[in-house]
């Protein structure tokens, strides 16, 4: 009775399964094939770069008044020394402060970098949603960002329609 159960379960799966249209994209491939975004990529390297400097800046300027502070603590009264270990933590906290105001998680390269990829993004899933709705896809997955796709046929690749289907055809 099991053994009939099991069976007619599997059978069912795999109508289920027939009935059902997928389609694979390469979501790398798409977007290196997209001049916007490479633009995109450079401008937010620019800018990272830049910011990044900035920081580099105040820790070096910390870095020096402590060497300085290190060479000059045997000649300072107290009241001098505790003025130079502030001097040294307010320059610290203010590179801490500007690095995470530019580099974190809500900070300006976060919203630099939404800015610049949401409308890339939004144009790609707009084409894949047409395709996947003209074609009568159920299921589109993307094989650059799915580790669990060992195989995936070239045949329901689409990836290189949704490039014709954004302007860059190859």
């Amino acid at each position: 009775m099991k053994k009939v159960m099991m069976v007619a379960l599997l059978a069912i799966v795999a109508m289920t399964a027939n009935a059902q249209k997928f389609a694979l994209i390469d979501m790398e491939y798409i977007l290196k094939n997209i001049p916007a975004y490479e633009r995109a990529n450079e401008q937010l390297n620019q800018v990272s770069k830049k910011w990044q400097a900035e920081v580099e800046a105040i820790n070096t300027e910390a870095q020096t008044l402590y060497k300085n502070y290190q060479n000059e603590v045997v000649f300072l009264s107290q009241e001098q020394k505790k003025a130079k270990q502030e001097e040294i933590m307010e320059k610290e906290k203010q590179a801490s402060e500007l690095k995470k105001k530019y580099f974190g998680p809500e900070g300006e390269l976060f919203k630099k970098r939404e800015s610049l990829m949401t409308p890339i993004q939004d144009e790609i899933y707009n084409a894949v949603k047409e395709i996947s709705e003209l074609r009568g896809y159920s299921l589109v997955l993307d094989r650059a960002s799915d580790a669990g796709i060992i195989f995936g046929s070239p045949k329901i690749d689409i990836s290189n329609e949704i490039l014709a289907k954004l302007g860059y055809s190859n």
